[in-house]
């Protein structure tokens, strides 16, 4: 890929649509791109491919990332009227979030399918629900709701293992994430991994998920690109058995968040333009049209988000036993949840189905993981079951910069200042993921006390993300050995 300029060609070979996208991209990259480095211009285009929604109100991509939208039903003489009144609605963390993350859940309390709504105080704008928002509905199911990524997730192993041996022997480490997994919009292994989830029947039960098995099977453990990364950081438990069977202490961790690929991407695409074709809804709810469970589609469409889930979360567990295999030990604990799902849960009473686009299931009692950014800790909580936030909290510290505003005011040399403050070493990750583009974790934490009480917490040490990858690791070694005891 050129400095100076883009093909159609290689938009087409990145997966582009053609007209009229591409020449919408050929136009961005042209005019205002001539200058960026190859892999970041690389690694934007292929995350403005896979979520558009974070382009939306971006100066350079705002205008491809719209051409990338399903289309809209034909007819327009049956399109279903908002409410007038939204349904209960409780925004945490007001002051932080933008104003188009506010319009879009509030636009989202007004569906006529809506039963409650929250919005998280990590939150940002998106595509259908905000990042950050929560839906309760009533006997629906919202694609778009989910989002592109279906079931993303954290996955944190704790090992009974000196912290201190991260940096004692950082190589060995190291080694050990640019082995575990792949990273990038396309990757997949010539080898594919094993796993049981490859033969779950729900593959069989559809044309699309027929379709999609095969490259399924070749991305099985990978890792996706913008934000998702594989990390070992020092891990503090504050007390005893609050990770059921874990003490107090300090533990090596490694943090994971992945999701379920192109398996996920395409069941959002397909059933969000079904959900579109059957019901026509205003212009700034279009991405917001539902399927009834009980519908053939929304059946379809409930039995392919399970699986993606499924498949999310083997992708976790292969990255993890690789690890362990290396390690020669087993983890004391793993602490893991979805984002991006949606689940049949109670609520004030009644039985809804709960839609978290990038927020973690708050129930109470249960654990989950809120990371913060390359270099800012993350949190192991335990959910409270807050009724007025549907039982759930944030997902991260959320984006406070777009991925094009950060690739132009951070500096490299400014991120590698904030590396070495925080003493983290990283392996790939582009200026468009640098812990500036982020809210303050902190803060975040702060706003949501009363949905989640803090249980560990989680600082990076040596993080790999897509990006400036290393150039590739020689074959380990004779003389590379497990994890000892005392380590």
């Amino acid at each position: 890929m050129s400095k100076q300029f883009i093909t159609a060609k290689a938009l087409r070979a990145l997966g582009f649509p053609e007209s009229p996208v591409i020449p919408v991209v050929m136009e961005a990259v042209n005019k205002h791109c001539k200058h960026w480095p190859p892999d970041e211009l690389q690694s934007t285009l292929q995350t403005l491919l896979a979520q558009p929604a974070d382009f939306y109100e971006d100066a350079i991509w705002a205008k491809a990332a719209m051409k990338l939208q399903p289309p809209p039903a034909k007819d327009d003489s049956t399109q279903i009227a908002l409410n007038a009144d939204a349904v209960p609605l409780t925004v945490f963390g007001a002051e932080g979030i933008e104003a188009g993350a506010l319009q879009q859940i509030q636009t989202a309390a007004r569906l006529p399918v809506a039963v409650a709504a929250a919005l998280m105080p990590d939150a940002h704008h998106g595509y259908g629900l905000p990042i950050g928002g929560v839906l309760a509905t009533h006997q629906a199911v919202i694609p778009y709701g989910v989002g592109v990524d279906i079931g993303c997730r954290m996955c944190l192993s704790l090992y009974d293992i000196e912290p201190a041996a991260l940096k004692q022997r950082e190589a060995y480490f190291t080694r050990e994430l640019l082995e575990a997994t792949l990273f990038g919009a396309g990757a997949s292994f010539e080898k594919p991994a094993s796993h049981a989830v490859m033969d779950d029947p729900a593959f069989d039960a559809l044309p699309l998920l027929r379709q999609l098995k095969d490259k399924a099977w070749r991305q099985l453990g990978s890792s996706g690109s913008g934000n998702h990364f594989a990390e070992f950081g020092e891990v503090t438990i504050v007390a005893d058995n609050e990770v059921p069977g874990v003490p107090a202490g300090h533990y090596l961790g490694l943090l994971t968040h992945s999701g379920s690929r192109a398996l996920g991407a395409n069941i959002a695409s397909h059933y969000t333009q079904v959900a579109r074709q059957m019901r026509q809804l205003p212009p700034e709810a279009a991405n917001l049209a539902w399927l009834q469970l009980h519908e053939s589609a929304g059946a379809e469409y409930w039995l392919a988000m399970n699986l993606a889930g499924e498949y999310a979360a083997a992708c976790h567990a292969v990255i993890h036993q690789k690890v362990a295999k290396q390690f020669g030990r087993q983890p004391v604990a793993v602490v893991e949840n979805h984002h991006n799902f949606a689940w049949i849960e109670q609520w004030n009473g009644q039985e809804v189905v709960v839609h978290r686009k990038g927020a973690t299931p708050a129930g109470a009692g249960v654990l989950g993981i809120i990371p913060g950014s390359m270099t800012a800790p993350g949190f192991i909580v335990k959910g409270r079951g807050d009724v007025a936030a549907i039982q759930s909290a944030a997902h991260g510290a959320g984006r406070q910069m777009s991925r094009s505003r950060a690739l132009q005011s951070i500096s490299r040399e400014a991120l590698k200042a904030e590396l070495a403050k925080a003493g983290v070493k990283l392996l790939g990750g582009g200026l468009d993921e640098a812990p500036f583009a982020y809210k303050d974790i902190q803060a975040v934490m702060q706003a949501q006390a009363s949905l989640v009480d803090i249980v560990g917490k989680f600082q990076p040490v040596i993080v790999r993300m897509c990006g400036n990858e290393p150039k590739k690791h020689r074959p380990r070694h004779r003389d590379a050995r497990p994890i000892l005891d005392g380590e």
